[in-house]
């Protein structure tokens, strides 16, 4: 990484031509009263961040410009979010208020800035967590005025863009919430340029060996494209002068994440997947001409090309939930290569490419489709739903918007062909509440397509439903794992609130009732001896064994003849629960750094400090790991790309422990490898050959089988290191008629 050594003339010069660029980029008809404003705005921020520098060195103040320069043309918003972004961290950074910015700027902006600014002074304890807490003040605001999550997702962009100054530690944690909940945020309002970076900067940082593998091998086929897509579209071009039809032609490359995903799910190698880039087409005309022109062009192609049937969509005519409008077709090239053509207008590419941004630019023109409209609407008001819940912590509120940013959706319809939209894995209870709350309580059931089928049948599109009820039937707390919407979660909260409200009345009554009875004075110690002698500690789960008859009479009676030494064992075992003597984690951590500040190594961890090797992920030495506090003197190892440990990152930065294996370790780990391939006399005897004689490997399981001269198999061996199982799948390719070989989790 380049030294950034400071030059305050240099800096000076730098800022002031930062300056003259953001005034070119000021959107058309900006009021001389709003120059004046940004110009304020502009000066304020470079005032109020003079002391201030970035990690990497340079000038604080080249950030909140370097978003304000996103917002503009990259989100394509107005001067008021430019100016939000050059403010959104001065209240946080320094000595100015909200009345300040008030007074300087109005309501408007300084309301923008509020939602922008973190929260800093949370008490964390270990069920609540910082990241939450600021997520759920951005929605607060969001709500309110949109612009909040995009100038937050410019802020993010940005830094993102220039991680690699930052900690390792830290480069997980922004990286992780990035993954988790930035990316789908751009996903669900359209971004999809953004949302792209977003993903290919969050993999450089957690899995940097795969995503600099799929960087070099996009690298070095870029010619090979660029003549593939040049034969591609000259014959085009030909037909389209000869027609007149007047449309620009641009290609562009999948994402190096998109890639790696697709080869996770399909299981292929880079070399397998034909739809790496896209042939584009967009052209200019008004809204009602563009479905014509689309399917023009759509007919040139299929006669000048063999098209894949099965892989065509139209988009046109059913947008996807963020807006997104495009006709895909995927035609075979004269040199035997598959290619994804993408047909749109200019109005369609901008919203795909700046979705909701583009939204408003084109509602202001009365250009754009009312749908997309009601879609983001709908979605922030569930998100305003959600936040009226009082009793819904930052994380529940996080993981339920996380639910409703699933682009995905089923079609079903009621008994009268009432067509209802669902996420996608919606189930018969998701629709029952989304009919009525009452429907849904008392659902036992439903007739799907006239089958009986139960409350947690997944839907699929096309399903017609009537749901099936009972007088007896009340929700239960197992209801959240059979239900997808948020709509749904919150009814079943609301209705176990009022049953738990229910049971702890009729429990009191009946308490009240066998101390009058044992002549014993209702009084909240005697009430905490009944509980502390049953071991509950949930008042819900309490009152409700004392209305169901669990705690009873007898039972209180002996508690009360017992000597008053008795009391004190209960005394003990509150205490024991309420009460960690252990040294915290973070201290014996801090005592380990002292004496080895480099890292904490997990082969020499001392005897006071557990560490487990995560099962979700099966780290093995060499991976580049993560340790993550799950206890108050334990840690649990994940490898930095695991969606587990990314979603934990995300939540809880401040538990994230830098770790690294020592180099060298005669510890072995369990990792499993799948292989594939045609099948032949003698293969399997040449894979133990393999790992047992020549890389001498202890082989735990082997399973092998074989259909139709092609053979699969996996195989869990004990290993040292990621560079011995690489060298082992190195070994295992150089057999014939072997495919592919790959790393699995064991099993």
């Amino acid at each position: 990484m380049d030294i950034y050594i400071p030059n305050p003339t240099l800096e000076r010069k730098t800022i002031l031509k930062k300056y003259r660029d953001l005034c070119n980029i000021l959107p058309p008809g900006v009021t001389k009263q709003q120059r004046k404003l940004f110009h304020k705005a502009f000066s304020l921020a470079v005032d109020a961040h003079k002391d201030m520098r970035r990690k990497g060195g340079e000038p604080y103040v080249y950030h909140p410009v370097a978003v304000a320069e996103i917002v503009a043309q990259e989100i394509n918003l107005g001067v008021k979010s430019m100016i939000s972004a050059l403010l959104h961290d001065v209240v946080e950074d320094t000595d100015f208020t909200f009345k300040d910015i008030r007074g300087l700027f109005g309501e408007d902006i300084a309301k923008i800035v509020d939602g922008l600014t973190k929260i800093e002074d949370i008490v964390v304890d270990v069920d609540q967590s910082v990241q939450a807490e600021n997520f759920r003040k951005i929605l607060l605001s969001t709500v309110e005025d949109v612009r909040v999550i995009l100038i937050k997702l410019a802020d993010r962009l940005h830094n993102m863009r220039t991680l690699n100054a930052m900690p390792q530690e830290k480069q997980w944690k922004i990286s992780s919430e990035t993954t988790f909940f930035f990316v789908p945020i751009a996903h669900r309002l359209g971004l999809y340029t953004i949302k792209s970076e977003l993903e290919d900067l969050a993999m450089k940082y957690n899995d940097p060996t795969e995503y600099n593998k799929i960087s070099y091998a996009l690298e070095s086929t870029a010619e090979e494209r660029k003549s593939l897509i040049d034969d591609f579209t000259k014959p085009v071009i030909e037909k389209f002068k000869e027609l007149g039809i007047e449309a620009e032609i641009t290609s562009r490359t999948k994402s190096v994440y998109s890639i790696h995903q697709k080869m996770m799910k399909k299981k292929i190698s880079f070399e397998d997947i034909y739809d790496i880039f896209a042939v584009r087409f967009v052209f200019d005309s008004p809204p009602e001409e563009e479905k014509i022109i689309c399917w023009r062009i759509h007919t040139i192609i299929t006669e000048m090309y063999k098209t894949n049937q099965l892989r065509e969509r139209n988009f046109i005519t059913n947008p996807k939930p963020n807006g997104y409008q495009s006709l895909h077709l995927t035609a075979m090239s004269k040199a035997g290569k598959w290619v994804e053509v993408q047909i749109r207008s200019k109005r369609m590419n901008e919203i795909s490419e700046k979705g909701l941004a583009a939204h408003f630019k084109y509602k202001e023109e009365n250009k754009n489709p009312q749908e997309y409209e009601n879609r983001v609407e709908e979605w922030l008001t569930k998100i305003r739903h959600m936040l009226k819940s009082e009793d819904t912590t930052a994380l529940e509120l996080l993981d339920e918007v996380k639910l409703n940013l699933n682009l995905k959706e089923v079609i079903v319809f009621t008994p009268k062909g009432e067509r209802r939209v669902l996420p996608a894995g919606a189930t018969v209870l998701d629709f029952a509440y989304d009919l009525h709350t009452n429907l849904g309580n008392r659902c036992i059931g439903a007739k799907v397509n006239y089958n009986i089928v139960p409350i947690d049948y997944v839907l699929r599109s096309g399903d017609q439903l009537h749901i099936i009820t009972s007088k007896k039937q009340i929700p239960k707390p197992e209801w959240f794992n059979y239900v997808k919407t948020t709509h749904s979660r919150e009814k079943i909260k609301e209705a176990l609130r009022d049953e738990n409200k229910k049971k702890e009345e009729q429990g009191k009554k009946i308490l009240a009732e066998i101390f009058t009875a044992l002549k014993i004075e209702n009084t909240a110690s005697n009430i905490g001896r009944v509980q502390a002698d049953a071991r509950i500690l949930s008042p819900y789960e309490f009152w409700n064994n004392v209305a169901e008859g669990v705690i009873t009479k007898d039972r209180i009676r002996k508690i009360f003849r017992r000597k008053n030494t008795d009391l004190s064992a209960i005394d003990d075992f509150r205490k024991k629960i309420s009460n960690n003597s252990h040294k915290g984690i973070d201290i014996l951590i801090d005592e380990q750094l002292e004496k080895k500040p480099e890292a904490f190594l997990l082969d020499e961890i001392s005897d006071v400090i557990r560490y487990n090797v995560a099962e979700c992920c099966n780290p093995i030495p060499g991976d580049q790991v993560v340790g993550f506090q799950i206890t108050n003197d334990s840690i649990e190892v994940h490898q930095t790309k695991c969606p587990v440990a990314i979603e934990q990152m995300s939540k809880f930065g401040n538990r994230i422990i830098k770790a690294k294996w020592r180099k060298e370790s005669n510890l072995a780990f369990l990792s499993g490898i799948r292989i594939t391939g045609f099948d032949k006399k003698g293969m399997l005897k040449e894979i133990i050959d393999v790992v047992s004689s020549q890389m001498e490997l202890n082989i735990r399981s082997l399973d092998f089988w074989s259909k139709s001269n092609t053979f699969n198999g996996k195989l869990m061996v004990y290993i040292q290191n990621v560079k011995a199982l690489n060298e082992l799948i190195e070994n295992l390719y150089k057999i014939d008629q072997v495919e592919k070989v790959e790393r699995i989790a064991p099993e």
